[in-house]
């Protein structure tokens, strides 16, 4: 139901582009190579919409997703054009004449979104942004003042078709901040269990005084494929912990592990996968650690950050001091700290705290899922500074 909506836009938007192209220029050719192009790009389109999506060979998914993210490096510029000239149109309605210069400002704006999304795609989808948060605890103990933490999340690492020189400096940046210790919030593969090993020995060797710990994200369990048998099912869950184990991280599995500092302590609890519709819920918060109003400082890795606004934001009963999720990606797009994720996510990117002091970060990831586009949006590693 959705591509039809998609399609029928698109048709729209060819029908009004054909018009303009007939009504502002003399020569009819331009007019005839739209058209043209248009039904090239519906053929293309209708191809895009048949390739399998869960029982593709994984060169079939990322041939889907460069597809995907060439349709619409596309449509979207066309769409910019269209609204910007209907507004440059509106005079018409009390016969007076187009604003012309408004029309020249939606075809530049319409070229510099096209430019911007195969830069986002073959420049800034590799790079990487380290954001710095200084986070206040009233009851850290002194032993952990200036404790810090790198946060990364979503690696998505089977879109990298094999490349390592992205995760490698990524890695390398990790390293650089001499952090005491790294979490990673879900979301390592895209399907399946084997995409990460190509990368196991680069994730290796990410450095941090205590160590790496993980959770696993919605991707994960191997939801996006169909399986053989059951056994394939949870044989490719097995390997994902065994890889991640051959890593020297610590996957958290509704559990908690504990960083001391002298005779105080931190607890570090991770959670499975708990999110809204059409996610499933594989973890328990209380499962993890029953006594959740207890007055150790308590940092809570869940993947998703719908389980925070559900389960923890402005709940007295939980003395959680700060979540860390990822997740939304920010829709890989954000741009002047505008993003469409905004419309679909409470708490999309960055810092939230509710009247409680809970605090949740929001990484936006690093990888990418669905077209390997990232329009601002940079890859992120959070160093997180925690004081009294």
């Amino acid at each position: 139901i959705l591509m039809l909506v998609v399609i029928m836009i698109n048709l729209l938007s060819d029908y009004y582009i054909w018009k303009v192209l007939c009504s502002r220029l003399k020569k009819r050719i331009y007019s005839k190579i739209h058209v043209l192009l248009s039904v090239l790009l519906l053929i293309y389109l209708v191809i895009i919409i048949a390739l399998p999506k869960k029982s593709g060979s994984d060169s079939s998914l990322l041939s889907l997703m460069w597809m995907l993210m060439t349709y619409f490096s596309i449509y979207l510029p066309k769409y910019i054009f269209i609204l910007i000239d209907i507004i440059a149109s509106i005079p018409k309605l009390w016969k007076w004449k187009r604003v012309r210069a408004i029309s020249i400002i939606g075809l530049l704006l319409s070229i510099l979104t096209f430019g911007g999304i195969w830069w986002g795609a073959l420049v800034n989808r590799k790079s990487v942004d380290v954001v710095n948060v200084e986070l206040h605890i009233p009851t850290l103990s002194n032993n952990f003042e200036n404790y810090k933490i790198a946060q990364i999340s979503d690696l998505h690492v089977g879109t990298y078709q094999g490349d390592t020189t992205h995760l490698s400096k990524m890695v390398e940046t990790i390293n650089e901040l001499n952090v005491d210790l790294v979490v990673f919030t879900g979301d390592i593969v895209n399907r399946k269990s084997d995409e990460l090993l190509l990368y196991v020995d680069i994730l290796s060797k990410i450095k941090a005084k205590d160590g790496v710990f993980s959770i696993l994200g919605n991707h994960d369990y191997g939801d996006y494929i169909k399986w053989d048998t059951e056994k394939d099912y949870f044989d490719n869950k097995k390997l994902l912990c065994d890889l991640q184990t051959q890593m020297n991280w610590t996957l958290l599995r509704n559990q908690t592990e504990y960083i001391k500092r002298g005779d105080d302590s931190i607890a570090i609890i991770g959670v499975e996968n708990i999110g809204d519709p059409p996610f499933p819920v594989y973890g328990s918060l209380k499962d993890s650690y029953p006594t959740l109003n207890d007055s150790t400082v308590k940092i809570l890795l869940t993947h998703n950050p719908a389980h925070w606004v559900s389960e923890i934001e402005n709940n007295e009963n939980i003395n959680i001091a700060l979540t860390l999720s990822g997740h939304t990606h920010a829709m890989q797009v954000s741009v002047l700290g505008l993003s469409p994720a905004s419309l679909r996510y409470k708490t999309w990117g960055g810092l939230y705290v509710d009247d409680f002091g809970h605090n949740l970060y929001v990484n936006i990831g690093m990888g990418t899922v669905g077209i390997p586009v990232r329009l601002g949006a940079t890859p992120e590693v959070t160093l997180f500074t925690l004081k009294k």
